[in-house]
């Protein structure tokens, strides 16, 4: 008796398909659900798949994705203006009764890197964005985190500060001293709104505007904090947010330099709002391989938001491809790439005879070139 090789699958010798890969995978990492609810969901349409099962899928689907994201984060660390923030996450630890403290990085590139890339770390620690952003030089945009300092030290990682977070301490301190507050408060709501209507002009108008407008604001507004700072008790909560503008003045200031620099790191916390959703549901990772894991799926699924790409239709395809795709030709699976060569396909073109029967492609199956 002959038996036909099986055709290749994402997972050796495994059940699912592409697309049910893909749904695991959007589902937890894009819309939020937890393992043990898409499990119940299978199951109300007929199909017992047990939490632990998929759990097993998603980890097979981020080591088969890994290469993508390792690219992309070559790529962001040649960026020149490059922004970064970092939020907790849970983490199982078999050696520990509760839960410890994980971290996951975003990583975001410039205009001409357009990725945002995922770390995790299994502490806070300076080694973690250290090791990151080996052999990057340029701008990086943050909060006032001293693991950072040694970074800048040498001159090669020039600091750039948040407008955001700075706004932060006046808005804490409205209660207690609203007078001083609503003063810094208006001085920051005119920087951005000289912000806003830049928006749309290129890096060196932006810069123009900034120097004829923003400086003496910004000028004005140091002048008073250091006529109103030494009346405020260190400890309140104007004379934290004193001391916070104080140190961190020079960064702060920094967007007036380069106007492809932004007033503020929204752009950081907008993609950590994902892990703080997605976090309210699935509660806490596993183990700080299911952290590295959940790096990998974040930072597909933050790029195709990006790109206006569907998560689900990328992954699918993606998953299909990428156990034949030549490792030479990686990048055209970055998602900006894949959204390029999908544009270009003729839209009349005959479906190949694998992906109208729903089955993975032949081994020969390669990406058009460009």
């Amino acid at each position: 008796m002959v038996v036909a090789d099986l055709p290749p699958r994402p997972i050796d010798r495994g059940i699912p398909g592409p697309g049910l890969l893909a749904q695991a995978g959007a589902s937890k990492y894009a819309d939020h659900v937890p393992l043990n609810r898409q499990s119940r969901i299978y199951k109300r349409h007929g199909v017992d798949i047990h939490r632990s099962t998929l759990s097993d899928w998603i980890g097979y689907t981020a080591d088969l994705l890994a290469p993508i994201r390792t690219l992309m984060a070559e790529r962001v660390r040649e960026s020149e203006c490059l922004k970064t923030d970092d939020t907790p996450v849970p983490v199982l630890d078999e050696n520990r009764k509760s839960v410890r403290k994980g971290r996951l990085w975003v990583y975001i590139g410039d205009e001409n890197r357009p990725y945002a890339v995922f770390d995790y770390t299994p502490t806070r620690e300076a080694s973690g964005p250290k090791a990151f952003l080996d052999g990057f030089r340029g701008y990086l945009q943050a909060d006032a985190y001293q693991g950072y300092d040694a970074l800048f030290a040498s001159g090669e990682i020039v600091e750039v500060g948040c407008w955001a977070h700075a706004r932060r301490y006046y808005y804490n301190a409205r209660d207690k001293d609203p007078a001083r507050a609503e003063v810094a408060l208006s001085a920051i709501r005119r920087l951005f709104e000289i912000e806003k209507s830049a928006k749309d002009l290129s890096a060196d108008e932006r810069k123009e505007l900034r120097e004829r407008e923003s400086k003496p604001i910004l000028d004005r507004f140091r002048r008073w904090i250091d006529a109103e700072a030494p009346g405020a008790l260190p400890k309140s909560p104007m004379g934290e947010a004193f001391g916070y503008t104080s140190n961190q003045w020079q960064a702060l200031t920094r967007y007036l330099e380069d106007g492809r620099l932004d007033i503020d790191n929204n752009a950081s916390e907008r993609e950590l709002r994902r892990v703080a959703v997605g976090r309210k549901n699935w509660l806490f990772a596993g183990s700080d391989a299911g952290g590295t894991r959940a790096a990998v799926l974040y930072s597909l699924v933050a790029t195709c938001r990006r790109h206006e790409i569907d998560p689900f239709e990328y992954l699918r395809d993606v998953i299909d491809r990428v156990s034949t795709h030549p490792m030479g030709r990686i990048e055209e699976l970055l998602p900006d790439r894949w959204k390029r060569l999908r544009q270009a396909e003729p839209t009349n073109a005959p479906l190949p005879q694998h992906a109208a029967a729903g089955s993975p492609a032949p081994p020969g199956k390669q990406l058009a070139s460009p």
